[in-house]
């Protein structure tokens, strides 16, 4: 702790804790201990360590729990707003991503499906739906449909990487993608794939992808875990 730094106590303790937790320093589960300890052990007073441990506590980070103390609940996902994977961003944060096939099949194109990836109404589509998790816990179900021929897939090396880089290691170039982010709440079913209560808060995620020709490759549909998972933007302000 810097106790010549402009920046008040509690907010570098906050920051040192929340780095710790998204290393996996300090991981889900894990118990703090009590107020009075972590001020003694750490040369603070009270008061400053319970404004850190609140500020964790409002971002979900730090739980409360009588009779137990201050723990750790999970590693919060963050991702930024670009033209990346799931798992690549995972890896980057070193949240040791692993993916469950659940459906991997041809169908026909339905219309929302057939407009998105420009094919005829009815042609066949590959269907892909994976759940994705981060050490250990659900954090998204993952669907995406790819116009049939686009990229040979098999469940086994779904399993092991993720499809974008699947996909330019077939040869296609990523260029664009137009992508729509929105709310809804689980349905029994996701909610038990999910690790969540029926009735939850998800984050819903619709991106159409496009190669360096302008040709649609990719039509995703994915779920994330609003507990686990947040989108970060950067905003410029008009001139």
């Amino acid at each position: 702790m810097d106790r010549t730094s402009p920046v008040p106590l509690y907010f570098q303790l906050s920051r040192q804790l929340e780095a710790a937790i998204a290393t996996g320093a300090l991981t889900p589960g894990s118990l703090l201990g009590n107020e009075i300890d972590l001020a003694d052990r750490l040369g603070l007073s009270r008061p400053t360590v319970r404004q850190a441990i609140q500020a964790l506590v409002e971002k979900g980070l730090l739980v409360r729990r009588r009779g137990v103390g201050t723990q750790v609940v999970h590693n919060r996902v963050r991702r930024p707003l670009e033209l990346s994977s799931l798992y690549d961003d995972l890896q980057a944060a070193g949240q040791h991503p692993t993916t469950r096939v659940l459906d991997h099949r041809l169908e026909p194109a339905d219309a929302r499906t057939a407009a998105a990836l420009d094919v005829p109404e009815g042609s066949d589509v590959l269907r892909v739906e994976r759940l994705r998790s981060a050490r250990g816990e659900p954090v998204a179900r993952l669907r995406n449909h790819l116009p049939a021929g686009t990229v040979d897939l098999d469940a086994a090396r779904l399993e092991s990487t993720g499809l974008y880089r699947l996909m330019r290691a077939a040869g296609v170039t990523l260029h664009s993608a137009h992508q729509s982010i929105g709310a809804r709440t689980a349905t029994r079913h996701e909610a038990a794939l999910l690790d969540e209560a029926e009735g939850a808060p998800l984050l819903t995620m619709e991106r159409t992808t496009y190669d360096d020709t302008g040709r649609p490759v990719e039509l995703g549909s994915h779920l994330y875990r609003a507990s686990r998972h947040s989108f970060e933007l950067h905003l410029l302000a008009r001139p």
